[in-house]
């Protein structure tokens, strides 16, 4: 009997100590299904260095990746029309068919149909309305500077991206070498 009460003591030990991490594996794996079923677990890092968008989820994996054309003029945005891609982070305000959307670049050739490609993907940046990542009438310039602040994608790499993010979508864009030294930030660090 005195046996048979210690085996009964030891098997509820075990099963008291047990508890709490099957417990928690069960948790840990039910928050990771609940959390790759959320839309929103991934965000949009814009790397004005590497000159690419990617998609990035919550673990912190590259699941998509772009090639991108940002602003002419190195650094942080700071009013409209200075050339400047913003950095920080935002989040997708708005996204707009762009495909009848017409722009003139002061370079002489006038207003220029499909400018901004098939989509407009609108970012909420505070102080500026027009901000977004979209398409282009000019793939050539995909890799380089050459937009007035925006984020330019091919049009296929667009309607792809389309599909890939939503209203309120996280975008972070970071700044090159270059942005920060025409910031001073780093003179201004010494």
């Amino acid at each position: 009997m005195k046996n048979s009460t210690q085996n009964a003591l030891w098997i509820l030990l075990g099963i008291l100590l047990v508890i709490p991490y099957v417990g928690w594996f069960l948790v840990a794996k039910s928050y990771d299904k609940k959390v790759e079923r959320i839309h929103n677990a991934a965000f949009l890092l814009v790397d004005k260095q590497q000159m690419s968008l990617s998609i990035v989820d919550y673990n912190g994996e590259i699941k998509r990746r772009y090639d991108i054309a940002c602003g002419k003029a190195p650094g942080n945005k700071k009013q409209v029309g200075d050339m400047k891609t913003p950095e920080g982070i935002f989040h997708v305000e708005d996204i707009q068919d762009a495909s009848s959307w017409k722009h003139d670049f002061k370079d002489g050739k006038g207003e220029i149909d499909g400018a901004y490609g098939p989509c407009f993907i609108r970012l909420s940046v505070p102080g500026h309305k027009g901000i977004g990542i979209h398409g282009t009438h000019k793939p050539e310039s995909i890799g380089t500077r050459d937009t007035e602040g925006c984020i330019r994608l091919s049009n296929d790499d667009i309607l792809d991206l389309r599909g890939r993010v939503n209203i309120g979508m996280c975008v972070v864009i970071t700044p090159s070498v270059d942005d920060l030294s025409s910031d001073n930030v780093l003179n201004s660090a010494k």
